[in-house]
């Protein structure tokens, strides 16, 4: 976590990027992963993004993932080094990608990845346990996520994508 807040704290203060050498075999990995940040108090989302393919090592993949997070995220302005004290830092690194059945998903703990066509949407395993959703609304909108319509899931052309998410996050 604190390579996270190091890289935030960094970029958004002078606009560079510190490098990170480690001996870490976890950070060495690698994984996709997905940086959250989250209002302190009330927990709102202020950037979310990710990478789904293990392209690098965790610790390349969270360094530009936070970067993205507090700049990137098209459904947020920037993030300003002023709001850094108030922001939670979350990380979730992501197992790979294995085919699953919609009657096999777990609600909280499988991830998932939907495509059809040029169409894709991903959602974090805890996703739905924030919402309430049982497992066809979590399929459902996972599928508005991907662009589609909400019962797309059910077609027989579509592929449907499971993972699980190692997560930290800060205190």
């Amino acid at each position: 976590m604190g390579v996270a807040r190091q890289v935030l704290t960094e970029y958004l203060t002078t606009g560079r990027i510190p490098s990170h050498n480690t001996d870490s075999r976890t950070l060495l990995e690698h994984r996709g992963a997905f940086v959250s940040l989250h209002q302190r108090e009330s927990r709102d989302l202020r950037g979310c993004v990710g990478e789904f393919l293990p392209r690098r090592p965790l610790l390349e993949s969270v360094t530009e993932m936070t970067i993205a997070a507090a700049t990137r995220d098209p459904r947020f302005p920037a993030v300003t080094a002023e709001e850094l004290p108030e922001l939670q830092i979350e990380i979730s690194a992501l197992t790979p990608l294995y085919p699953i059945r919609p009657e096999q998903v777990q609600v909280g703990v499988h991830g998932l990845m939907i495509v059809k066509g040029q169409n894709k949407g991903l959602l974090l395993p805890h996703v739905p346990l924030i919402h309430g959703w049982d497992r066809e609304d979590y399929l459902g909108n996972l599928c508005l996520k991907a662009g589609l319509e909400m019962d797309d899931w059910r077609s027989d052309n579509v592929e449907l994508l499971a993972f699980a998410t190692e997560v930290w996050e800060e205190d």
